[in-house]
């Protein structure tokens, strides 16, 4: 066990990603038996703490502790919860309901401006509205809705216009799409992966620190995506060993070439020839 633990890499990967994202890591560790079960539901319940799936926490607590009831605090930040997604459901409801509307999505363009002026003109929708629709797609993935979650950002993608926010929705779209565990979301999630990297990419007035942050990230979730992919180990060899990504891993995250090596060694496509990449790798 001493030596599993040992080549176990949660403690490094976690840094780079969302609360959410953590979960599965502590379900298969908790699974595979690598550490003492209550240290792990006590770490589930310390990052529970930080989302809004507050039922999942009481679960947790009372099947840690042995009990039938959680502590007040428990139960009045249940109350919290239930009463901000109210409110935010009624915020949100005017711009749901547009949304919903065939006709209005079918008047839709690329010029993002047009469509927020069309939404003011034909039904007092401004840029309140829009806010609101942020902020309960932020909530309903704090809940776990990952879902609704992921459908909402991408509503809320065809009106922002701006760039950073726009990012902000890419990035939870796709832990969304991860987090769901299906096909047809991989490929989204796949999907997504690259027009986040074309996006750090062309932030042409970004600190380079920023976009190093940003692309250590992406090569972490993008781990969740290309194992799951028919065409993953392809696309891990792409991008890991694109030079801006490379030097994320040889300055931030030399953990990742493990990775990288056994998507090199089992890959079946190779997008170029073996040696090459093998080469590459060792060097």
């Amino acid at each position: 066990m001493a030596a599993a633990q040992s080549y176990e890499l949660s403690s490094r990967l976690v840094q780079y990603l969302d609360l959410h994202l953590t979960l599965p890591i502590m379900e298969y560790l908790q699974e595979r038996g690598l550490y003492n079960e209550d240290d792990i539901l006590r770490a589930k319940l310390a990052l529970l703490d930080k989302t809004n799936m507050v039922d999942f926490a009481m679960d947790i607590y009372k099947g840690l502790n042995g009990v039938d009831d959680v502590p007040q605090e428990m139960k009045e930040r249940r109350t919290q919860v239930v009463a901000r997604l109210r409110q935010l459901q009624a915020d949100v409801d005017p711009i749901i309901k547009c949304l919903q509307n065939r006709h209005v999505v079918d008047k839709f363009r690329q010029d993002k401006s047009f469509n927020l002026q069309f939404l003011q003109e034909e039904f007092q929708i401004g840029a309140e509205h829009v806010e609101a629709l942020y902020q309960y797609a932020r909530f309903q993935f704090n809940c776990g809705n990952y879902s609704l979650a992921a459908e909402l950002l991408q509503s809320y993608r065809t009106l922002c216009t701006n760039s950073e926010r726009n990012m902000s929705a890419l990035w939870g779209k796709l832990a969304a799409e991860i987090l769901m565990h299906e096909a047809v979301n991989i490929q989204e999630a796949r999907e997504d992966v690259f027009k986040l990297k074309e996006a750090i990419d062309n932030q042409t007035f970004a600190p380079p620190l920023v976009q190093l942050q940003q692309r250590t990230w992406l090569l972490h979730w993008s781990l969740y995506v290309f194992w799951n992919h028919e065409n993953g180990r392809n696309d891990i060899i792409e991008l890991f060993q694109s030079p801006a990504y490379l030097s994320a891993i040889q300055i931030n995250a030399p953990h990742l070439l493990r990775y990288f090596a056994v998507a090199v060694v089992i890959n079946k496509k190779k997008p170029q020839p073996r040696g090459n990449v093998l080469k590459d790798l060792i060097r």
